[in-house]
């Protein structure tokens, strides 16, 4: 197929400007000596999971043209601890990014592309010109044919430069973790941890030192067998099974495969893994089978062959007796699904959420997520849920075996965020990753991103600070033992697990760390009527797709809801008049957009479609968080391009 291209007059691309440079051994990287190069700029930030999405997309064309291309990740952060240079190397090596990555953490290069998304995608050519730039995820095969396209005509031309580019690799890590995600405790009192870094699973000693055994061959991928030829790639969650579903089942752990976009089993008695739902390929909204090829979604309550269907990056899963099923926490495309594996075909159904990015509370089918990310079972039978982009912490109670309710604890939204203790409504997380319950009925919180362990306490609504100066926790584990209360915290950035005794009485500290916002420019718009435009034009081969219905939608709503005076709310046009209230000084707009496209079925010589050939669906979709500030001279209107 051929790429979405931008049409550019012909502008030269901007110089790399950023704190400095990685996986180039030192060197600082220049546009003029990439020139015969085709560039591709990757504006990410590595909180963000469809940025993550992306660097997996790329992975197999900058692989196939290592001579003629060079990626650069554009390191934009969204939160403060993405702005730490460490944080930063660390995340280059957890996620395996093998090229150039330029530390811009004041945006400069951001601005300098008027990027406003992550992620967003600029195409250079050789000859330094500006040929293509496309926000969020799923342009792999739009940029790979891009590319293609491009190596030909300036081969032709005589201005691609062949040879090795500017990466170089970093020191091989060594260890018995690498950035461990997750753990549990096995029946035999030992701890099995998901070694997302080595791609595989961890069985360890009590000590949590000790290696007793490792289950994955350690390099990525998604094959099933036995513990030394069974891959995985970058492993997560981890649920122990019910001891009396397991000897139905055939295994004991239940293993959110994040990268492979899968779940798989695994047997301790001889270790052998294998998959019980995921195909191994994103699920893409539009793009998906059981699924009608417009805006639509899976339908909530509707159960779908377990193994047929695409799922998009689980983090958790959570065994829940109320609902008589698994529940995924589904941090690619945010939402909540169950898993019922059944006595005979496995299914997995949509338990909540919109797949739209937010906060929203209420019944499942309305609710809004932001990569759920991890979850814990109460004893009254609610799951809570640390909801990671919106810095949340998030209570989904069961009302019956299908339907759920949705409440938010702690969290402000997508761009709100800090360290902050005391009353619930008022206290501050940062990118939380994990959950666990304590004795009390308290929830443990591992704040991923403030290097701390929190505490929410249901009865008094109060948030308290019971460890601090951690290496990125992304789980916890409680552990009672002669009445006293420990925790086993995952450090994964140190690739490690640390034991800790808690604070008498349990209650910690109480910390005010700030508040924080998320630190973009702002767009300057003038009060009154704002036009709001979303371009999209189907890819060529494509075309819209309005067989059930309108092809394309567009929601907007604002921070604060004062912002809109109107405006706000759905509708199917890519477009809307907009009424901004002269009274709010500043604030940030948010709008989802989709346009659902199918290929072309080629046409017979009569004249007719073939009918053996089945179009491919496809849905472009993004989710924009624009910072807005209301001046006398700013702008009238908005465009946020949508590639297809």
């Amino acid at each position: 197929m051929s790429a979405t291209v931008q049409n550019f007059p012909r502008v030269r691309a901007s110089e790399l400007v950023g704190r400095g440079w990685l996986n180039t051994g030192g060197r600082t990287v220049t546009l003029s000596e990439l020139r015969g190069k085709v560039v591709v700029l990757d504006f990410w930030t590595f909180c963000c999971i469809n940025c993550l999405h992306v660097l997996d997309e790329l992975r197999e064309v900058e692989e196939r043209h290592r001579d003629e291309l060079v990626i650069i990740g554009v390191h934009s952060p969204k939160f403060e601890h993405e702005a730490d240079p460490d944080a930063l190397a660390a995340a280059v090596e957890r996620y395996e990014v093998r090229h150039p990555v330029l530390d811009d953490p004041e945006l400069v290069t951001w601005g300098a592309y008027t990027a406003r998304a992550w992620p967003t995608l600029v195409v250079i050519d050789p000859e330094g010109y500006i040929v293509a730039q496309m926000a969020g995820e799923g342009h792999g095969s739009a940029i790979a044919a891009l590319v293609d396209d491009l190596v030909a005509e300036h081969a032709l031309k005589g201005t691609l430069h062949r040879g090795s580019g500017p990466y170089v690799p970093p020191a091989p890590a060594s260890g018995t973790l690498r950035f461990p995600a997750k753990a549990l405790v096995l029946p035999n009192g030992n701890l099995l941890v998901a070694d997302a870094g080595h791609h595989s699973l961890a069985e360890l000693e009590p000590d949590g030192e000790t290696l007793v055994r490792r289950i994955g061959s350690g390099e990525r991928g998604l094959v099933d067998g036995g513990p030394g030829e069974a891959r995985f790639s970058e492993p997560n969650g981890l649920c122990l099974v019910p001891a009396d579903l397991a000897t139905s089942l055939g295994y004991d752990v239940l293993v959110a495969d994040t990268v492979n976009h899968a779940l798989r089993g695994v047997r301790l008695s001889d270790g052998a893994v294998h998959t019980v739902a995921g195909t191994g390929q994103q699920f893409m909204v539009g793009g998906q089978e059981n699924v009608t090829c417009t805006v639509g979604t899976f339908d909530a309550g509707e159960s779908y062959d377990a193994l047929s269907v695409r799922l998009s990056s689980p983090w958790d899963v959570e065994w829940s007796a109320e609902l008589g099923v698994f529940v995924v926490a589904m941090a690619g495309n945010h939402t909540l699904w169950d898993f019922h594996p059944g006595p005979h075909l496995p299914v997995v159904s949509l338990l909540a959420g919109t797949m739209n990015e937010g906060l929203e509370d209420g019944p499942g089918e309305g609710a809004w997520f932001a990569q759920p990310s991890g979850l814990a079972t109460a004893s009254d039978g609610a799951l809570w849920l640390a909801d990671a982009e919106t810095s949340a912490l998030r209570r989904v109670v069961p009302v019956d075996e299908t339907d759920v309710r949705v409440e938010t604890a702690v969290g402000q939204g997508l761009f709100d965020f800090g360290h902050r203790d005391g009353a619930a409504g008022q206290a501050l997380l940062q990118h939380p990753l994990g959950v666990a319950l304590l004795p009390d009925g308290s929830v443990v919180v591992a704040d991923t991103y403030n290097g701390a362990v929190r505490r929410y306490d249901p009865a008094s609504g109060e948030v308290t600070t019971l460890a601090k100066d951690l290496a990125e926790p992304s789980d916890v584990l409680v552990e009672v033992a002669d009445g006293a209360v420990h925790l086993l915290v995952v450090e994964s950035a140190a690739h490690r697990l640390t034991r800790m005794a808690l604070p008498a009485g349990l209650a910690g500290e109480v910390l005010d760390g700030g508040a924080h916002r998320v630190a973009r420019p702002a767009t300057d718009v003038a009060s009154g009527a704002l036009r709001l435009d979303v371009p999209f034009a189907p890819a060529p081969g494509q075309k819209l797709d309005d067989r059930w219905g309108p092809s394309t939608s567009l929601q907007v709503s604002a921070t604060p809801p004062e912002l809109l005076l109107s405006g706000a709310g759905n509708g199917t046009d890519l477009f809307r008049d907009l009424v901004i209230n002269p009274d709010v000084a500043e604030g940030i707009l948010h709008v989802t957009a989709k346009a659902a496209s199918c290929d072309q079925v080629p046409l017979l010589p009569n004249g007719e479609p073939d009918p053996d050939v089945f179009p491919a669906c496809h849905l472009a979709q993004q989710d924009w968080g624009v910072p807005v500030r209301v001046v006398p001279d700013g702008d009238a209107g908005l465009t946020l391009p949508l590639r297809g």
